[in-house]
């Protein structure tokens, strides 16, 4: 498992987190939502070794997170930033092989990795297009095929893979999302542990195993969507002027502006 323990961060001289704790598993995916400024992305942060915690612990499996050598690290945690830029022409299967970087350079198992990421994504005809002439949405596709070379394919389940998304979906047309968030819930169901980052509060309810809430560096609620999406912690997070309805289809919690 990937877990925080009680973590606390301060940042600029002030606390962004207090006392925070969740666990990701392995098979799970786990939607990470709150207001902005709640300290979403500081929690990601520290999940992927980028932050040290002021005072707690992360782990990943029996180990603490900060004694896991850098290219162990990088083989069993994969991270998608919000924003990843690139303004060279490469193509994209060159983009998707610059995630093998902590593999030794393997050509054939490098190239396997990269193959099985473009088809998880949707994007084996892509292969040779330039990055730089996609869309946006076909950009954060290449970026997500990426980060899955780098943790590479499933082996028979020998060890624990965890991919982190740091707000995904944004500025993404719906179809894009839908997407996205389909290859990141297949990839749950085949045993990666999985942690978004979400601004969309319906996105993550449909979506997500689980939910922890952030509300000013503190978790308000964690669990099922039906549990944390709950009128009372989204007012105590979000402030009034929210409307709670089920989703006739699904029977999830949906959240709109009121």
């Amino acid at each position: 498992m990937l877990a925080a323990e009680g973590v606390w961060l301060r940042r600029g001289g002030r606390p962004v987190l207090q006392g925070v704790s969740l666990v990701v598993r392995p098979g799970e995916l786990v939607a990470v939502v709150g207001p902005n400024g709640a300290g979403k992305s500081s929690l990601l942060q520290l999940l992927a070794g980028t932050l040290a915690p002021d005072r707690g612990e992360l782990r990943l499996g029996d180990r603490r997170l900060s004694d896991w050598p850098g290219e162990a690290l990088a083989r069993r945690r994969a991270v998608l930033p919000q924003s990843p830029s690139l303004a060279f022409p490469f193509t994209v299967l060159e983009v998707v092989l610059l995630g093998r970087s902590a593999w030794g350079g393997d050509g054939e198992a490098d190239l396997a990795a990269a193959a099985w990421a473009l088809a998880e994504t949707g994007l084996a005809a892509f292969a040779e297009r330039r990055y730089t002439e996609l869309s946006g949405g076909e950009r954060q596709r290449v970026q997500l095929a990426r980060v899955l070379a780098q943790l590479g394919p499933p082996r028979g389940g020998e060890r624990e893979r965890y991919l982190l998304l740091d707000e995904p979906t944004n500025n993404l047309d719906l179809q894009h999302q839908r997407g996205l968030m389909q290859t990141a819930r297949r990839l749950a169901a085949g045993g990666f542990g999985v942690l978004a980052v979400l601004h969309d509060l319906n996105v993550a309810a449909l979506c997500a195993d689980r939910l922890c809430l952030l509300s000013e560096g503190r978790v308000a609620a964690a669990g099922a969507a039906e549990t944390v999406l709950s009128a009372e912690a989204l007012a105590g997070a979000y402030g009034p002027g929210l409307r709670l309805l089920t989703d006739p289809e699904t029977g999830r919690p949906l959240v709109l502006p009121g």
